[in-house]
């Protein structure tokens, strides 16, 4: 009997030990599961929030445009980029002066004498000046009866949607008290299309008063600014030719075209102006935002990726270990500096730094220096370079890592240096593992706001590539600074609060197509080795 106790005791904790071993398994499962399934769950919301703010925003901006279209602003605009044609063309004139009193102070002339030498042709310069003044008045006061047209039509629809909402809440003697007038805009259209004919005798009379100046050029007597004079001349007359599409296309405008989904798409993902508060009309093109981002990041990739990975095959492959142990926390510890200071050191240091350094001797043959701003896409671009070389350099040298050591022992035992088993068998079997590593670096880089907020120079313009090197010093904006700037200050709902959304959306999709790839690329590798 004692035995049979003693044996069903046993049998018993037996029982108890692997129901508490199942729980605890369960309850380990139930744990990571449960992270998991919150992780899932968060990125749901996130991503159903993300889509569901910015998904009206098409719609908005159709009705935007639309509205641009109906009240004369479109038509208004054509004649408006012309007097700003003419406005470029005023502007390098009034330049050419500016750099011949430049000249005349480096030869040590007086006030008086430079003035007397620049009243030479400065008639010349204030008659041009005075050839756009009616140009510019006519367009001002068609564009305020456009502006005009719009606003009444915009209060008219908010009193409109106002009395709808107080008859919906039974509040009908409120209601009968919101007075709702009907605004036409057709009749404002109609009197601003009734003055083409005024605009088009204007147009005539700027045209020959061109032809009529530019046969008579005045002549400086210095030959790179009587150069820049004929240049004026060739400008000029390439502005008159012009000035017939702008009048053909005033011609040719309807303003009952009806605005489509797909042109307000084409205008956010074309659109090369993103213009916002504007008494005119609002734009939301985010090329020049998506262009900014792209430079930035290809800059800090240019200059992470060789650093990152080189550092990390050094690390792994040469180095002894006391090297180790001294260059790899300092590498990593970077990544724990907050990107706020970062930035500031941007702004305070390496920025003012590089304008400096753009005026040295050694860089006078180059036209892109001295430069003359301090925040560009240069500074930015090598802030988040530093940034995302602790990312590439501790994934890509677990990589190399994680290579069998059989490999390289297999290598150098068939009579291959160190070198070339690195090159030839370390990095290739690792080489997905790099990749991947660049990869995220390139994410923690497009996806960083507070570097580029404050040290890009927040320029909204696409840059001239056809600058050359140039480019790389002139400020950008970014999808994440823009977000990051103007989020906080729009109103819930307003068409500008759902353009950023969906500028996060396209951050979003961008992000999804970075991974799709590194998964292509990482199969076509495995299979190309297997």
């Amino acid at each position: 009997m004692a035995k049979e106790s003693k044996s069903g005791r046993y049998d018993l904790h037996s029982r108890r030990r692997r129901v508490l071993g199942l729980d605890k398994g369960q309850a380990l499962k139930g744990l990571f599961g449960g992270n998991a399934l919150v992780s899932v769950i968060v990125l749901a919301l996130i991503t159903f929030f993300l889509f569901k703010e910015g998904a009206g925003f098409f719609g908005q901006y159709r009705h935007d445009i639309e509205l641009y279209r109906k009240s004369g602003l479109e038509y208004v605009e054509i004649m408006k980029k012309e007097t700003d044609s003419f406005s470029e063309l005023n502007r390098y004139l009034n330049s050419i002066r500016g750099e011949h009193a430049s000249v005349l102070k480096e030869r040590g002339l007086s006030f008086a004498e430079a003035k007397a030498e620049l009243s030479s042709y400065e008639d010349f310069i204030y008659n041009f000046e005075d050839l756009g003044y009616p140009l510019r008045e006519y367009v001002l006061e068609m564009n305020e009866v456009a502006i005009g047209a719009r606003n009444m039509f915009v209060e008219a629809s908010n009193y409109r949607e106002h009395r709808e909402n107080l008859l919906a809440l039974g509040r009908d003697e409120e209601a009968a008290e919101v007075e709702v007038l009907d605004v036409d805009l057709s009749v404002f259209v109609e009197m601003i299309k009734e003055g083409e004919p005024d605009f088009l005798a204007l147009n005539d009379k700027v045209a020959v008063g061109i032809i009529r100046l530019t046969d008579d050029l005045p002549t400086i007597g210095i030959e790179k600014l009587d150069d820049k004079m004929q240049r004026f001349k060739e400008l000029a007359l390439m502005f008159v030719s012009e000035m017939d599409g702008y009048e053909t296309r005033l011609a040719e405008w309807d303003p009952q075209e009806p605005v489509g989904m797909g042109s307000a798409f084409a205008s956010f993902v074309f659109g090369k102006d993103w213009v916002t508060n504007s008494s005119i009309q609002d734009w939301y093109g985010i090329l020049p935002l998506f262009t900014g981002s792209l430079l930035v990041a290809s800059i800090a990739m240019v200059i992470a990726i060789p650093l990152g990975v080189g550092a990390a095959i050094y690390i792994n492959q040469v180095a002894t270990p006391a090297e180790q142990n001294f260059i790899k926390p300092y590498i990593e510890f970077i990544s724990a500096i907050p990107s706020v200071v970062i930035g500031f050191f941007g702004i305070a240091v390496f920025g003012e730094f590089v304008r400096q350094a753009s005026g040295w001797a050694i860089f006078s043959g180059l036209d892109a220096f001295p430069i003359s701003e301090r925040l560009t896409a240069f500074t930015a671009g090598c802030l988040l370079a530093l940034m995302a070389i602790p990312t590439i350099f501790t994934l890509a040298e677990d990589a190399i890592n994680n290579v069998p050591k059989s490999f390289k022992e297999a290598s150098l035992a068939m009579g291959a240096t160190r070198l070339q088993t690195t090159m030839r068998i370390i990095v290739p079997t690792s080489l997905s593992g790099i990749i991947s590593a660049i990869l995220l670096g390139f994410g923690r880089v497009i996806g960083e706001t507070m570097v580029v907020l404050l040290c890009a120079g927040n320029r909204i313009e696409i840059p001239d590539f056809t600058d050359g090197l140039a480019t790389f010093f002139e400020p950008v904006h970014t999808m994440t600074g823009i977000i990051a700037q103007e989020l906080g200050e729009v109103v819930n709902g307003s068409i500008h609060y759902r353009a950023l959304f969906m500028v996060g959306m396209v951050l979003f999709l961008l992000s999804l197509l970075i991974n799709y790839l590194a998964q292509k690329i990482v199969l076509k590798y495995q299979v190309s080795r297997g």
